[in-house]
């Protein structure tokens, strides 16, 4: 039989849940994190962007895309999980022991524990770079440099992975028919899962409706009602973008026996200003997109082909990056200006309080009303379906 998961009771509990969002983040801080970029000139001192996370929204999980030691620094004591990365360039390099040791001295060592280290991402989107050598070079710098965790007692608290783009998939659509490309699959791809496997680490994609969507496929990748898309063989329609590229991951993963590495979405956002004509490219758009995935990653529902199941998810980006070549989009993928004030609201933001001891308390007696008051509400609506 078919099943379909966009049905009013659906929708009715996916709209309470987008209302709820900022009283569940409380409960769940570290589920969502943000891109820390920094291809800007004008962004804000990183202590000063570091003590805004903590003290003013629920993030927890921060990825940078190097390794800054300035960055790394700002992050000391405030236990929020910090993500760091090896540059593509120098993935040849960190195949010789020596090299990577040598980086973990410089990189790693200085700042942890004070610092929250959780991941280290050698490289991005390297299959997707066609540059042969990093390509055959990722594996065994993944190895040299776990080799070199080991020796300094690390590895235990710090993984290692690399994010990939959906170009690793030489099939996707429908989503039980994805696989990776050809050569890649088993000269590169299975001997990387078999270290993620090994050590406990998680398969890492950047999964972007935004750039899959058209003008017929734009409800589809917001998350709106939409006659979705119907899979053949397993009998199961996707209302979304998101869970059909998830999906088709798992699909690829599960073709190699990989089904059980845990996907962690490593990228995805929506811009909120573009050229014009662009459809979808606004502040609305953009804050609908990124709210709704809060709201489905967290909610445990899960995909089609993964149900029951919670997604570690970080948003694309901190902050818009007025440095970044291409498109206009390019540079507005931010949740907040430089002057840290929200570009949209989707919920990450604590409440503002001007008494922090009355104050608190009445904050906390306000949510627990909101909560009993969408509670009835959703038991009045239930009656009438």
């Amino acid at each position: 039989m078919e099943k379909v998961f966009n049905t009013p009771l659906a929708n009715l509990l996916g709209a309470l849940l987008v209302l709820l969002a900022p009283i569940f983040l409380q409960g769940v801080e570290g589920t969502i994190g943000v891109n820390y970029g920094t291809v800007a000139d004008d962004l804000p001192p990183p202590v000063q962007v570091a003590h805004f996370l903590l003290k003013s929204t629920f993030i927890r999980c921060v990825r940078l895309f190097d390794a800054n030691p300035e960055i790394l620094k700002a992050f000391a004591r405030t236990g929020i999980a910090v993500t760091i990365n090896v540059p593509n360039d120098l993935i040849p390099q960190l195949t010789k022991l020596t090299f990577a040791q040598q980086w973990v001295e410089i990189n790693v060592l200085p700042f942890t524990p004070l610092t929250n280290i959780v991941r280290i991402l050698v490289g991005n989107e390297v299959i997707s770079t066609a540059n042969k050598l990093l390509i055959v070079s990722l594996v065994p710098a993944m190895e040299t440099l776990h080799a070199a965790l080991v020796e300094k007692s690390l590895d235990r608290h710090i993984q290692i992975s690399t994010p990939h783009s959906l170009g690793i998939l030489s099939n996707s659509s429908p989503p039980s028919t994805g696989k990776f490309r050809p050569g890649y699959d088993t000269h590169v791809l299975k001997p990387l899962l078999e270290f993620l496997r090994a050590t406990h680490s998680p398969f890492m994609i950047n999964p972007y409706p935004f750039f899959g969507s058209s003008d017929d496929t734009l409800d589809y990748a917001l998350f709106r009602p939409s006659p979705g898309v119907f899979d053949e063989t397993t009998r199961l329609t996707y209302t979304n973008m998101l869970d059909a590229q998830l999906d088709a991951a798992f699909s690829a993963l599960k073709l190699l026996d990989f089904e059980d590495i845990e996907i962690v979405i490593a990228e995805t956002g929506w811009p909120s200003k573009g050229d014009p004509g662009q459809a979808g490219v606004d502040a609305g758009s953009a804050a609908e997109y990124n709210r709704k995935l809060i709201q489905h990653v967290m909610s445990g529902i899960g995909t089609p082909l993964m149900p029951n199941r919670t997604f570690e998810t970080y948003i694309f980006a901190l902050f818009n990056e007025d440095l970044k070549p291409g498109p206009t989009f390019e540079r507005n993928f931010g949740l907040f200006k430089p002057d840290m004030t929200p570009v949209y609201d989707i919920g990450i933001l604590r409440p503002m309080v001007a008494n922090a001891a009355d104050a608190a308390a009445e904050t906390d007696h306000s949510h627990t009303n909101s909560c009993i008051n969408l509670l009835m509400l959703l038991f009045v609506c239930l009656m009438c379906l």
